[in-house]
């Protein structure tokens, strides 16, 4: 190239003298000619090919002529005439160079010196300069975008960064719009943008299936290909591969990986700059040091630092961006495998995992796959980093640098050892917390049975004892974090000390000097950072293993195999129904059920009818034989599932509405009465779990749904036991017998009630798992077999029973209930008056049942840091505050003195003094580290004691809430406090407050540094103080408010997982997966819009906050230049390598300052139901109750009424009743008598409004509610159990001894089947019961009233679940076993009460007839006419 130039009659290409060595530098000719002309050149030349197949892939159609776009065409248009202009204008003069014209973009490092020089032509001058300006005028018009092309199809509320221009996507500038609009107003979740498409569930979801799919399809046909032994082996492999999450990890990085390599680029170049940064500090202390050096390099020298701090910045949150989107990316897509898995996992796999052990996978385990994303570059990355540290201290200290690799490998064991303990304590922690969150869950199911028999301590205790050891755990876990933050913020010193320590003890003629000091802490700060990520790093790797392995197990369980039943579309002929030589239910089954018959199933509890309509569904496992099914199905469970929907979304169950089948249907189910008594009508909200709808109400919406879906095959497992005789007979006529709407279509019916029986085509006589018997009803009692046995023996009872039902149970609730839940919460002390306003809103909100989780707004009140530190406690926040300051106090001065004794001057090659330096410098290093470990430990022990006393908090407020509270607030409200918010404050916001502290103080230590050796530095640090806050204010706003949209949209995907988890069978029949999967779809992609700008909010903070930190270290580096001559050069390299700190300082304070606010959400969050109302207290101290108390079961109503809500009509008026010893009490009443309001105001679940109720001459307002409850007993028409052992569904307290316990299982004839378990009385029940029929939980509710044996007794619709023979026998049971109390029984069936004292007749909340059954029948009033309406006159 020098010859070329000499050629050209030109300079050398490059000439140190004239560039470098010179007061005046400037480029040589040559270079001007040949490397900026032709560097671009080759670059336009070698990207436009690329370019212009950019364009032609991702075309959009052509852009509008927007002002922007027309004076981009303008200027284009005059730097092309101005370029015509300068050529001519070369041709004329003869210049036979056109650098000018072939390098316009960087033709500003020509020398402005030289211009005149070059032509005289005025005209010539002005138009090189009018190009230069037109140049300008191209690079501030193309930092903006153009308009979006008009034909393009434009998402509403579309994210801007696609169309956002190159520089304002480096920047994030195109997040302003956002900051502004939540600084000016508090942001809501309609000022979200939309999802990007290759952001969303559907796009991202349906790629990764793929490859699951195939990863599992190529594991299993690799397994299947192998010979016995091996594949023996292997699928032993499998099983461990799988198990262990690495599967899904494959699939993930195959999905995700390419993105995420572009982000790793970036980080890549961000450490190139990042260790460039020391090199040019090294550059500026030698420039101090030479006192001949030209002023300009020192200038050049700090202008270069300043520019590659913000090259590092820039490339340092484009990776960091990268890896939260595609963090982000990720918990969509492992949420979206985890509920797909939900929808088809096997019944013996769903019993292994629970519903809250599920939540947690999609709370807890995702979130910990994010931080893998974010921080797995560091785990190969930092050792990288620490090597090249570590070779550039070679450069400067020599060999002396082994000292620092040994302190290094000193401190990786350590820490990697401190890594795998907190890993195996991470993984009992996330045992213990999935036990909380599962019994939280069960206890939130469960809440009705908990407060009518005073469980709430015992559950309570549980609870308490799952988070005691949970805690535990987690301390023994921060006090190893603590050794480790304190071993790596320390290790800074340490490799310091040593090396400086052996350097100077080595030989006394090595000097340390300003240059080698502080280059060398420059790359020991650099040192600081994969030293302080490492063990991060590593922790959120181990996490995100033991995640992953939870995951993969799940992901990896059985799933229900697709042959478990043939499905075969109908053809023109018959249809049917077949279920041949199926064993899954212990013995051999064969059966074909001919197209539109019914047939019934009957059998005693237990005797396998649910386990074969489950078998017909594919519910079960096949082990032999074949089920086959023709034609579409719908399945009416025994148990109705009831979503959180209205009446008429429950009825329609995704399909359109059509409204005169919709209204047969209606009448069919018997459901027009109820549409009356409902606030709203079909469009009344129905709470979870069909929680403001009778028994009977649910069963009948069930049905509905399955009738509306006009099926082949209808499978219906006893949903006639849970309503009224006379609706039953209504609903068999109209629905499911010969002449019912469902006549032509092929029915299986399981029932208990005989009545139905003799219209049945065929009916199958279960025992123990096996076809007994089968044939028509008068075939079965020809043969004169068990079952004609049966049939005659219970005969004349059925004949009654199935026309007795005139207590209308099931439209009688809904009365009672619906007052109570939409006319708002009943204070069990004082009532509020409703003012108008309230009026005027219910009318509004009528059909409006649970309440939204709704986002508060603003910033987060002082009031609730107040409370948090209060419960830290005083005396150790001063501790904390005093550690940091005595932290940050001895790194001052060790620094200072690292200055000192840089400027000692040297003395004959040494220096003097170096062991006293060395040691007072080890001293304050020591004393530094021990601090460090103080403060992480206290910090860690205080919000310890925070979490624990906001958890209790939380957990007492839930536990005395009324079951209003629970019947209007969606369970996964409760759930995500339980579980994300309380995970929040465990770990969150200690480690929010460990680092907002820490590089607070350091920030204060870094400022009196640079004012010590700079004071005019003051000038500039006190306004960018006043400019940092003022973002911090700017960004805060709307950050925190985003963080709150965040949590308020992620409370809906844990409560629709754990409806769809409960209702799987039911969506799985009616093949609804599809539509539920969209359902997931979009509540997960309305969180991920709260949580995209959450971290992109982070991200615009990171990039403006470190570019006016880079200005400080300008600001620093030029003042240090000017004060050459008086300033010292060790005074100089403590001013410049602690301002290079003060870039991120100042933004991780900001930063962790916002996440302790967002995090301190998690606590105003928690504390929102401290302001709920309340119960009456449990208990009262000083009571004089009687132990025994009540010993007659006296009941006495004193002029007593009742309402749901002060304002309101009563729904019990006056009533005054006497209800004496060991009497037997029938309560029966039309649709909205109020019968069961007497049972709720016996319980105290709604509070009198008038009057008094008296227990043995005690008023039950003046005890507690738990003396109440617990001495009294109710049987509820709802079986609830609770996983855990038997003896503790039946006695949590262990009141009782084993020998009471198995002597109430006697007595509830469930002993022999307890004493054929193995584990006997310890044998685990699943959540919910699952691992027992209904009916066996029924009998268990009936064992836990024989065993507390109380003096008044309640029956609710007590054995609506029970076969006929079973429930004579408990009735019985109760009439012996209960002779000598009083029994009230909500009456179910009229024949069961006939023989009781007294019947209670009740209407409109009145009672209008009490008296023996014998003499109100006598009487001819309302209970003559109801017993003649069922036929028992």
């Amino acid at each position: 190239m020098d010859t070329l130039c000499s050629l050209s009659g030109l300079d050398p290409l490059w000439d140190w003298n004239q560039t470098w060595y010179t007061h005046n530098p400037e480029l040589s000719n040559c270079f001007q000619n040949t490397v900026l002309v032709w560097a671009p050149c080759i670059y336009l030349w070698v990207l436009s090919p690329f370019y212009c197949l950019h364009l032609y892939c991702h075309g959009r159609g052509r852009l509008p002529l927007s002002s922007l776009c027309s004076a981009k065409l303008v200027r284009q248009t005059n730097v092309q005439l101005v370029n015509s202009m300068l050529g001519s204008l070369r041709i004329r003069t003869g210049i036979t160079s056109q650098y000018i014209m072939g390098n316009p973009w960087l033709w500003y490092s020509f020398k402005m010196e030289s211009l005149p020089g070059l032509s005289p032509d005025i005209v010539r001058y002005l138009a090189f300069f009018s190009y230069f300006a037109l140049q300008l005028a191209q690079l501030f018009l193309s930092c903006f975008a153009d308009q979006a092309p008009s034909g393009k199809a434009v998402l509403k509320n579309a994210c801007p960064v696609q169309d956002a221009s190159f520089l304002s996507k480096i920047l994030f500038w195109w997040f302003s719009g956002l900051l502004f609009k939540g600084y000016r107003s508090p942001l809501q979740a309609e000022d979200l943008w939309s999802l990007r498409e290759e952001d969303t569930s559907e796009k991202i979801i349906s790629d990764l299936e793929e490859e699951w799919t195939a990863e599992r399809t190529k594991l299993q046909h690799i397994a299947l290909g192998s010979r016995l032994p091996e594949q023996a082996q292997f699928l032993r492999k499998i099983q461990k591969e799988q198990s262990s999450g690495f599967c899904l990890l494959r699939t993930l990085a195959r999905s995700f990986g390419p993105y995420f390599l572009t982000g790793t680029l970036c980080l890549m170049v961000h450490d190139a700059f990042m260790f460039s940064v020391p090199q040019v500090l090294s550059l500026l202390l030698g420039f101090m040091k030479d006192e001949d050096a030209p002023l300009w390099k020192g200038y050049f020298y700090a202008s270069l630092m300043f520019l590659l701090s913000c090259l590092q910045s820039i490339f340092n949150h484009q990776y960091t961006y990268t890896c939260f989107t595609v963090g982000m990316r990720v918990k969509t897509a492992v949420m979206g495998l985890v509920y797909r898995k939900s929808l088809v996992v096997n019944s013996a796999a769903r019993r292994t995992c629970t519903v809250g052990e599920i939540v947690n996978l999609v709370s807890a385990d995702t979130q910990k796959l994010m931080d893998f994303v974010v921080y797995f570059n560091a785990v190969w990355l930092a050792p990288i980093e620490i090597t090249l540290c570590l070779f550039f201290l070679w450069q400067h200290l020599g060999p002396s640098a082994l000292a620092g690799i040994a302190i290094v490998i000193f401190i990786f064991p350590l820490n990697g050892f401190i890594a795998r303990k907190r890993s195996k304590l991470q993984e009992i922690q996330m045992k213990y917390m999935d036990g909380r969150v599962k019994l939280m869950n069960e206890i939130l199911n469960g809440i009705k049975i908990l407060k009518f028999y005073a469980w709430e301590k015992a559950f309570l205790e549980q609870v308490l004892g799952y988070r005691e050891k949970e805690l535990k755990t987690l301390k023994k876990s921060q006090i190893l974090y603590s050794v480790s933050i304190a071993s790596f913020n320390s290790s800074s010193f340490l490799i310091a000390f040593a090396m400086f320590g052996v350097y100077v003890l080595i030989d006394d003629k090595n000097v340390l000097d300003a240059q080698k000091i502080f280059v060398s802490m420059a790359l020991i700060n650099i040192l600081k950072t994969p030293l302080s990520q490492l063990p991060f790093a590593m922790s959120t790797t181990m996490q995100a293993l033991v995640s992953l392995k939870r995951l993969g197990k799940f992901l990896c369980q059985d799933e229900l195999k697709p042959d478990n039943v043939t499905r075969e579309s109908f053809k023109s002929g018959e249809r049917s129904l077949v279920d041949k030589h199926y064993c899954a239910i212990d013995d051999r089954i064969s059966v074909r059920v001919p197209c539109g018959s019914l047939v019934a199933v009957v059998g005693h509890v237990g005797s396998g009818k649910s386990s074969l309509l489950s078998a017909m569904l594919g519910e079960t496992e096949k082990r032999s034989g074949a089920v086959s099914v023709k034609g579409s199905s719908a399945y009416v469970p025994q148990q109705a599932w009831i979503q959180n929907a209205s009446l008429q979304d429950n009825i329609l169950f995704g399909r359109e509405k059509k409204e005169s089948w919709y209204q047969r249907v209606l009448e069919a189910c018997a459901l027009l009465p109820d549409l009356d008594n409902l606030p709203a009508g079909d469009t009344t909200e129905i709470g979870e779990k069909g929680l403001n709808l009778s028994g009977g109400q649910k069963q009948r919406v069930s049905l509905a749904r399955a009738v509306y879906r006009k099926a082949d095959v209808y499978l219906l497992d006893d949903p006639l036991s849970a309503v009224d005789a006379h609706v039953g007979q209504h609903i068999f006529n109209k629905v499911i017998g010969p002449r019912g709407i469902l006549r032509d279509k092929t029915r299986v019916l399981v029932t208990h009630g005989m009545s139905f029986l003799p219209q049945a085509d065929l009916i199958l006589v279960l025992v123990d798992g096996e076809i007994s018997e089968r044939g028509s009803y008068q075939e079965l009692l020809n043969r004169n077999g068990a079952f004609a046995d049966f049939i005659h023996t219970f005969a004349s009872s059925e004949r009654k029973d199935c026309f007795s039902e005139a207590s209308q149970r099931g439209n009688i609730t809904v009365v009672c209930v619906f007052r109570h839940l939409y006319y708002g919460d009943t204070n069990s002390i004082t009532f509020e008056p409703l003012p108008d306003s309230d009026e005027n809103h219910i009318q509004e909100d009528l059909g409006k049942l649970t309440k939204v989780d709704k986002a508060r707004i603003g910033r987060v009140k002082l009031e609730m840091y107040i409370e948090y530190f209060h419960t830290i406690g005083l005396p150790l926040i001063v501790s904390i505050v005093f550690l940091y300051a005595f932290q940050q106090a001895a790194s001052l001065s060790y620094n200072y003195w690292l200055s000192l004794w840089a400027d000692q001057p040297v003395i004959n090659g040494t220096q003097l003094n170096t062991d006293l330096k060395l040691g007072v410098y080890g001293a304050l290093g020591f004393a530094q580290g021990i601090a460090i470990f103080g403060t992480t430990v206290a910090i860690s022990l205080g919000c310890i004691i925070a979490s624990h006393h906001l958890h209790l908090e939380l957990l007492n407020n839930v536990l005395h809430s009324p079951m209003s509270f629970f019947e209007s607030t969606p369970s996964g409200n409760l759930l995500n406090r339980f579980a994300k918010e309380i995970d929040a404050i465990d770990n969150m916001i200690p480690d929010g407050l460990k680092m907002m502290l820490g590089y607070f103080f350091k920030l204060m230590e870094v400022c009196i540094i640079v004012l010590m050796a700079t004071p005019f530095a003051a000038v500039i640090i006190l306004p960018m103080a006043f400019l940092y806050g003022f973002i911090q204010s700017f960004y805060v706003a709307t950050s925190c408010q985003l963080r709150r949209l965040e949590s308020v949209s992620r409370s809906p995907i844990y409560t629709h997982l754990n409806e769809t988890v409960q209702g799987a069978s039911v969506i799985r029949a009616f093949n609804e997966q599809s539509r539920f999967i969209m359902g997931v779809n979009h509540k997960v992609d309305h969180n991920q819009t709260a949580y995209f700008p959450r971290f992109v909010a982070t991200r615009w903070l990171g990039v403006n906050l470190e570019f006016l930190g880079n200005g400080i270290v300008l600001a620093a580096s030029i003042l240090s230049v000017m004060s050459k001559g008086t300033l010292s050069p060790g005074m100089v390299g403590l001013a410049v390598s602690h301002s290079l700190q003060v870039t991120g300082f100042l933004s991780w304070i900001v930063r962790s300052w916002t996440d302790v606010e967002n995090n301190i959400v998690s606590v105003e969050r928690v504390k929102e139901y401290a302001d709920t109302p309340k119960e009456a207290a449990w208990s009262i101290e000083g009571s004089s109750l009687p132990p025994s108390w009540p010993q007659k079961g006296t009941i006495e109503f004193h002029d007593y009424g009742l309402q749901y809500r002060k304002g309101l009509e009563l729904a019990l008026k006056g009533i005054s009743v006497h209800i004496k010893e060991r009497e037997k009490i029938g309560i029966v009443g039309r649709t909205g008598a109020g019968k069961s309001s007497l049972a709720l105001g016996i319980f105290r679940i709604l509070e009198a409004a008038k009057g008094q109720i008296y227990i043995d001459g005690i008023n039950i307002a003046e005890i507690g509610l738990h003396d109440l409850r617990s001495r009294i007993t109710i049987i509820p028409q709802d079986p609830v159990l609770f996983s855990g052992s038997l003896r503790m569904n039946l006695d949590p307290f262990d009141a009782y001894t084993d020998e009471e316990v198995w002597n109430a299982l006697e007595l509830a004839h469930l002993k022999n089947f307890v004493s054929e378990l193995p584990d006997k009385l310890n044998h685990e029940c699943s959540e919910g019961g699952e691992n027992l029929s209904l009916g066996q939980r029924q009998l268990v509710c009936l064992a836990r009233a024989l065993l507390r044996k109380t003096k008044i007794l309640v029956l609710d619709e007590a054995t609506a679940a029970l076969d006929l023979e079973t429930d004579t026998l408990i009735q019985s049971t109760i009439r012996s076993q209960f002779e000598d109390c009083a029994v009230l029984t909500i009456a179910h069936r009229l024949n069961t009460i006939m023989d009781y004292t007294k019947v209670i007749v009740m209407d409109k909340g009145h009672i209008v007839e009490m008296d023996s059954p014998s003499n109100l029948i006598a009487k001819r009033g309302q209970f003559y006419y109801m017993c003649r309406e069922a036929g028992l006159l």
